[in-house]
């Protein structure tokens, strides 16, 4: 399979992973915008893989943005580097600042198995431990939402897909946890969290090596995982996995007021109606 073939695989994962737990995905000429009306979060609200012409990205913006500002939601906009000075330049335009760091996907090569890190115990969650889930991915105006979400997806799961959460636990304590998702033979691992106490001491990482260990299939095609910052990305890396595709990620700022610019007077009419021939 083409390396094109399995990033877009990885990022039909991903918006599956947020369809599944309630959102939707509405695809206009030019990006899919990803959506989750009731976990008003980035996380959980992007436009993906923008690609648009400079001839076409007004529309675009304004169908775009239109889309999450009458639902009072701050999306963060996704442009594959290197960024297009037009699309820079027009969402600048509409308050948007680009964050320091890309958003990476990456892809598992699926050679051999990562050794973890010893010091931990992992296993997946059962369901009653779901609170303790959930705070590990949301604030407290999100979490009773996003529970409820979490709950159905892992209990019910459609035809074909399987959500399994994973936690790491030291001497006893909860110290990590992540999502393994699965649908059509793609597996992403998600929400990859630990506990602010005990960060830098390999949790992460010996939850990631458990879950490319012990809870890929054989079946699965595509193993992907998405990285905030370089950091991750380099331990990600030791792990076998590799870089896919980087997106340049754009967001508002708090301050930032959530409705479209004055568009100003109106052109005149494009087109006017054919006149009668002379007698």
């Amino acid at each position: 399979m083409a390396d094109t073939d399995q990033l877009e695989r990885a990022l039909r994962e991903e918006r599956e992973f947020v369809l599944t737990l309630g959102g939707f995905a509405l695809e206009i000429p030019g990006a899919t915008l990803v959506t989750h009306e009731r976990v008003p979060v980035p996380r959980f609200n992007f436009v993906q893989d923008v690609r648009v012409g400079p001839g076409r990205q007004a529309a675009f913006f304004e169908r775009a943005l239109d889309h999450y500002f009458q639902r009072t939601l701050r999306p963060s906009v996704r442009i594959g580097e290197p960024v297009p000075a037009h699309l820079d330049s027009g969402l600048r335009r509409f308050g948007f600042r680009r964050r320091g760091e890309p958003h990476t996907v990456l892809l598992h090569a699926r050679v051999g198995g990562p050794r973890a890190p010893g010091g931990f115990e992992i296993r997946r969650a059962r369901p009653e431990e779901v609170d303790s889930l959930v705070r590990f991915w949301t604030g407290e105006a999100e979490g009773d939402e996003f529970r409820r979400s979490l709950t159905v997806a892992w209990e019910h799961p459609n035809p074909g897909e399987s959500l399994r959460p994973l936690l790491a636990e030291r001497d006893g304590v909860v110290v990590a946890a992540a999502l393994i998702y699965e649908t059509e033979r793609t597996v992403g691992l998600h929400a990859v969290s630990t506990q602010p106490s005990a960060r830098g001491q390999g949790a992460a990482t010996a939850l990631v090596a458990h879950a490319l260990a012990a809870e890929i299939p054989p079946s699965a095609e595509v193993v992907t995982i998405s990285s905030e910052n370089e950091r991750t990305e380099r331990r990600l890396n030791s792990l076998g996995f590799a870089a896919a595709r980087r997106y340049a990620v754009y967001e508002l700022p708090p301050s930032a007021s959530l409705q479209m610019p004055d568009p100003g007077p109106p052109p005149p009419p494009r087109w006017r109606p054919p006149r009668r021939p002379s007698a």
